[in-house]
């Protein structure tokens, strides 16, 4: 969050000229002699360096460079260490050692040290550069890699760029990047990893090192891409799909998860900088609920605190913070408080008190606490990579909660500070496991490491209510602690266009629950923009409106009556498509696989699919299309291979094939795919208004197929304990009809009473005989009826939908249409 007083310090776009190293004053590791593998590793040496190839899993392979004594093993993404025992055959000869797995076939060249990949089948995947490999100079590391000429390459974490990396050289160095746009490089979130992919196959890297380093993916040449840092070891590891969902699977294995968020965190929020005093925020409750606009949670930017003071309330602006909560969560709105890292330097300040008095700041070379300028003037900064300083900071988030405070944001944790560097000096010293580092190794942690101490504090103080927490800025797993929104946008028809590649690949690169401010920050939203962006916005994992102060307003009902009644819809699609939504973040908290998805995924044969910028799945079977250019009423999609509905009529057709659809400003192009099984609720204003009721599975006819459906109470971790719901919903075709199935729930939840409906579309007929567990459902009852009756059929012969109702009692049933 960059507020407009700051933008003297940031006229300029912040393009970063990255000067990569010259290959010519590089030194390789030249020669080596392998020793004799010991379990599932091998380490080949020579004079200067040493390389250790651990084989962690038959498709997961750690490649190790060290020189000299190795330092401490350790790192901040990765979690998982102790892996199964895997079968792993040694062998090789004076000039190649040959490592096998049941996946894949390591060949490591002797003299000089090279490394190829190949799958078992004799397929190269990936090799080291023939003339370069891996090397160094001074401080620096580096490795080389061939570079096909059909390879193309996702992820990189948040780029504010095209999908695809081929042909472009990018940084990583956490940045406070105000009026970002999308030659600017670095942002703000760091996560070495990515996805290459050729013929349809695909494979990962992931370098971990958290020093700046810089990822050159075929722009300094044509036949190589690279990655390095400037200091640190070479450290990255392997993976082999071949399917892209494998390889994002295995990646988020190691480096961890999201874990399942709470239903309120995935509804609707509303921001701005900033809502204060309290009866403006009251205003703005009140504006949702007469509006009939649903809404979970609102913000408060950084004037609801005490001279910008964190862990603090601006008592003549919020003379009553906890009754002013508690009254709002009575409408059934959350609160969510934005947390900066700068404390104050204020001898009669409790937070400034305590840290100094825990020795919790970060200090200098010369011993002394570093201070320097952010909102609240002077400040300290806590070290978070240090395990007592997390503690402590997680422990100052209990008045807030105890006020009813129910998320938090945060933010200008890079770290930011108004400086010309914009952050702390390199030489900043930080505990990072008792190797007193200097900023320069642990800046890119630093914000995880602060959601982490956020995260693990709210657990400590409600243990069995899963926490929300949003950040700016993060490293590989820091999906383990927090949300993570794209930082300061703008309000700009090309920022709309950005934010859904650059989701995109954030979801290619582990992090899940990510979203962009919509209508954009710098600046203010038109009245088409605005909609436009939300349109798409309902269909970010995270979805929540924010703009800057002194911008215009930016509610969804800020833009005249037309458009209010236009953005409700959208917000209310997002709400209607909730249970389908709850099971995409279920299935990715199971998975690691991203609730917006790219094409590629599915699609990775199909170039048409894998260029695609602006299309994504969401979840498994919606696809969605935004329109992201002004005054655009029809609209261009690309359908992958097989049969998809259009969402709004349940028109028809094959794919893979390019059409031009209506696109007028009340609409947002979305597609099904066949087969799917959409389970779906009732509006409500807020997730936890009213239970599910009917719960609706939206069927759209394809080949025979079946979906699992999962639910919970939402809110607590009682999931883990097994009280949790799944039941497999199957759909098949036969000459005599459609038969749906639903089995027994499994699991120790139960949700309230409540009834089942099956809405199957692209019915062109009326039916001649509807049963329900063999038997008949009799004639149809109008749709007043259906709506009121516990059981029943009706048909809606304008949009070709055979509905069917029955109580959902958790036991087995199966409807037969003929």
């Amino acid at each position: 969050m960059k507020k407009i007083i700051r933008r003297s310090f940031y006229v300029a776009v912040l393009l970063v000229a990255v000067a990569l190293p010259l290959p010519a004053a590089w030194e390789s590791i030249g020669a080596v002699t392998a020793s004799a593998p010991e379990a599932n590793q091998i380490t080949f040496s020579s004079s200067q360096a040493e390389v250790t190839v651990t084989v962690l899993a038959p498709d997961l392979v750690r490649v190790r460079m060290t020189r000299g004594t190795p330092g401490p093993d350790y790192s901040y993404a990765v979690v998982k260490t102790d892996w199964p025992q895997t079968s792993v055959d040694f062998s090789g000869g004076k000039d190649e050692s040959i490592i096998r797995t049941s996946e894949l076939e390591i060949h490591a060249q002797l003299s000089p040290f090279r490394l190829a990949f190949y799958d078992r089948s004799g397929r190269l995947i990936s090799k080291d550069d023939p003339d370069l490999g891996m090397g160094w100079d001074g401080h620096q590391v580096r490795c080389w890699k061939w570079l096909p000429d059909d390879e193309h390459y996702f992820g990189l974490g948040e780029k504010g760029d095209n999908l695809d990396k081929r042909g472009y050289t990018y940084v990583n160095w956490n940045t406070d990047a105000y009026g970002w746009g999308p030659t600017t490089d670095p942002l703000y979130v760091t996560i070495p990893f990515f996805i290459g992919l050729r013929d349809g196959r695909a494979y990962g890297i992931f370098f971990d090192n958290t020093w700046r380093s810089t990822f050159d993916m075929g722009a300094d040449s044509r036949d190589r891409y690279s990655f390095g840092a400037e200091n640190g070891e070479m450290n990255y590891y392997f993976f082999y799909g071949p399917d892209p969902k494998t390889v994002i699977e295995r990646f988020t294995e190691l480096v961890g998860r999201m874990p399942l968020p709470a239903r309120w965190a995935i509804g609707y929020h509303q921001s701005r900088y900033s809502y204060y005093p309290d009866k403006q925020v009251r205003w703005i409750a009140n504006s949702f609920r007469e509006l009939h606009i649903p809404c979970d949670a609102l913000f408060l930017d950084i004037h609801y605190m005490d001279g910008y003071r964190v862990f603090t309330w601006n008592k003549s602006r919020f003379p009553d913070p906890a009754g002013m909560i508690a009254d709002l969560r009575k409408e059934g709105f959350r609160i969510v408080t934005i947390v900066d890292p700068g404390v104050k330097v204020d001898p009669n300040y409790w937070v400034y008190q305590q840290g100094l008095a825990g020795d919790d700041f970060v200090k200098m070379p010369d011993g002394k606490v570093f201070t320097g300028n952010v909102w609240p003037g002077l400040s300290a900064w806590p070290d978070f990579t240090e395990e007592k300083v997390r503690t402590w900071w997680g422990s100052l988030y209990k008045g807030l909660m105890s006020d009813g405070v129910a998320g938090f944001w945060n933010d200008m944790n890079e770290p930011a500070v108004f400086s010309p560097t914009r952050t702390m000096p390199l030489d900043a010293v930080f505990y990072d496991h008792g190797l007193h580092s200097p900023q320069a190794k642990v800046h890119n942690v630093y914000g995880m490491e602060m959601s982490r101490a956020t995260h693990d504090g709210m657990l400590k103080i409600q243990p069995n209510e899963r926490p929300l927490v949003i950040t700016r800025d993060t490293y590989a797993g820091g999906q383990r602690y927090a949300a993570v929104w794209t930082g300061d946008n703008s309000s700009t028809w090309e920022h709309l266009g950005i934010s859904l590649p650059e989701l995109m690949n954030m979801g290619l690169s582990g992090l899940t629950l990510v979203g962009a401010d919509i209508g954009g920050f710098a600046k203010s939203a038109t009245l088409e923009l605005y909609t436009r962006w939300l349109q798409a916005g309902v269909f970010y994992p995270y979805c929540r409106t924010h703009t800057e102060l002194g911008s215009r307003p930016q509610e969804p009902w800020s833009y005249g009556n037309r458009m209010t009644d236009i953005n409700r819809r959208s917000i209310e699609l997002r709400y209607h498509l909730l249970p389908y939504i709850y099971n995409a973040f279920h299935e990715s908290a199971e998975t690691g696989l991203p609730v917006m998805r790219a094409l590629l995924l599915d699609y990775p044969d199909d170039q048409k699919a894998v260029g695609q910028n602006e299309e994504f799945l969401f979840g498994d079977d919606l696809l969605a299309a935004p329109v992201t250019k002004q005054g655009e009423w029809k609209w261009r999609v690309y359908l992958p291979k097989g049969a998809w509905y259009d969402y709004w009529t349940g028109r028809p057709t094959m794919g893979p094939e390019e059409i031009t659809v209506d696109a007028p400003i009340n609409s947002i192009p979305i597609f099904v795919r066949a087969g799917a099984i959409i389970p779906t609720q009732q509006v409500v204003q807020y997730t936890d208004e009213a239970p599910i009721n009917p719960l609706t599975f939206q069927i759209y006819p394809g080949e025979d197929s079946s979906r699992l459906y999962y639910e919970d109470d939402g809110l607590s971790f009682d999931y883990r304990e097994g009280k949790s719901l799944t039941e497999k919903v199957g759909v098949s075709r036969s000459a005599q009809g459609i038969t749906v199935e639903v089995s027994a729930r499994q699991g120790s939840y139960t949700p309230p009473p409540r009834s089942m409906v099956f809405a199957i579309h692209a019915q062109r007929n009326r039916p001649t005989s509807v049963k329900v567990d063999g038997n008949a459902l009799g004639a149809q009852v109008t749709q007043q009826e259906f709506e009121k009756a516990a059981r029943g059929w009706f048909y809606d012969s304008d949009k070709n939908i055979l509905s069917i109702k029955v109580p959902d009692e958790g036991r087995p049933v199966t409807a037969r249409i003929e």
